[in-house]
């Protein structure tokens, strides 16, 4: 199953049972008779809310949204936590602080990636693995036999302010207690609005910003956001669905997982490489890892004449070599963009290939390296406070 989020999917829709999968405690502040709403790890999200998405993405790079996104932490814990995370990640958690925050990988036996997010570690042995699409849980459940740990869902539902405005929001959220000083990946408890709740210094834009996660039951959740909505509203802060957030994931080189990278490819593969450490010691794909081939698959696509659309062909003279897994129109650089996933390894980066629609149409595009632009990631560190 993929998540995508083309200007195609808002038409491509299905009845389903609202049973089936977890509504967002949120849903009552921002609910819309226009809203599509898409499956994402179990749980129900806005894809589209009836909103100007162009007009919602300047929002985001010059002032801040506030996304309710279904990011899924998974709470790991017990006297055996950090020897199952190691066996479970691709990279070391052993030496990870109280309040650090690390991008990390889970992989399949023979090397493929099976899920990716961010793990956090909120106490000793107590660890949260925010979770991308799929089935973590139930992966977690089968891995941990011979491990004294407890696996479980702490019912956390995240919310993500992200854009330059960000640090003032949840300065005036927080009383103060956060500002300019917490670093990226830093996470902790801060009283927002007299609730404790988690808060980190992260999220899926590559703008600046945080996510915070309530606390299950104990949270009252719509005192949350009407609060965040009030320390927000002096700097323009606006609800928006992710139609905006997708772009900017996009423009910022963030992968999705089962979109744009899944189990039949490995980090290398998908250009992560830098994520595997080989020398931590035996984890789950490591063996298959050894050996691989080190060369990157995916990279980026820009088009003048068109917007590079999922299952879209790359063509080399007659020769089709790669597809795309998202595209989406960049506001920022005016340019058609997208992943481009390769069935061979190559030279890519600088050609001038040919980008074939599902209509038949085709356009002439350029493979370029990801991120589109800020390759530093200056902004999301808050080094470039640029206002486009």
């Amino acid at each position: 199953m993929v998540n995508l989020q083309e200007e195609k999917d808002l038409d491509n829709n299905v009845l389903i049972s609202a049973r089936r999968f977890e509504e967002s405690p949120f849903i009552a502040r921002h609910d819309t008779s226009k809203m599509v709403r898409g499956v994402y790890a179990g749980r129900f999200q806005a894809v589209y809310a009836g909103e100007d998405h162009l007009e919602k993405y300047w929002l985001l790079r010059r002032k801040a949204l506030i996304f309710d996104v279904p990011e899924k932490p998974i709470e790991i814990s017990g006297p055996d936590a950090v020897p199952f995370l190691e066996k479970v990640l691709s990279r070391g958690v052993s030496t990870m602080e109280e309040g650090r925050g690390y991008y990390a990988l889970a992989c399949t036996p023979s090397g493929g990636i099976f899920m990716d997010g961010v793990v956090f570690k909120l106490g000793t042995n107590r660890f949260w693995y925010v979770q991308a699409d799929g089935p973590f849980e139930t992966w977690l459940l089968a891995l941990s036999v011979g491990f004294d740990v407890e696996i479980k869902d702490p019912k956390s539902r995240v919310l993500q302010i992200q854009g330059p405005a960000s640090i003032a929001i949840m300065t005036a959220a927080s009383d103060g207690a956060i500002d300019e000083t917490m670093r990226y990946f830093r996470a902790g408890y801060f009283d927002l609005g007299g609730q404790s709740l988690y808060v980190s210094r992260t999220g899926f834009t590559n703008e600046l910003g945080f996510e915070i996660y309530s606390d299950g039951a104990k949270t009252n959740h719509l005192a949350l956001w009407d609060h965040l909505m009030a320390a927000g509203e002096p700097h323009g802060m606006e609800f928006s669905s992710t139609r905006a957030l997708t772009i900017r994931r996009i423009e910022g080189g963030i992968l999705g997982n089962t979109t744009d990278m899944d189990a039949s490819m490995t980090p290398f593969e998908a250009g992560l490489g830098a994520f595997i450490d080989l020398e931590k010691g035996d984890f789950i794909g490591r063996d298959a890892l050894i050996n691989a081939d080190r060369r990157s698959l995916l990279f980026g696509l820009t088009c003048s004449t068109a917007t590079p659309s999922s299952g879209s062909g790359i063509l080399d003279g007659e020769a089709v070599v790669g597809y795309i897994t998202a595209g989406v129109p960049s506001p920022t650089l005016g340019l058609g963009i997208g992943y481009a996933r390769f069935a061979e390894p190559g030279d890519w980066v600088g050609r001038t290939m040919a980008l074939r629609l599902p209509d038949g149409s085709t356009h002439a595009c350029k493979i370029v390296d990801l991120p589109f632009f800020d390759k530093e990631h200056k902004i999301v560190r808050g080094l470039d406070r640029t206002i486009p």
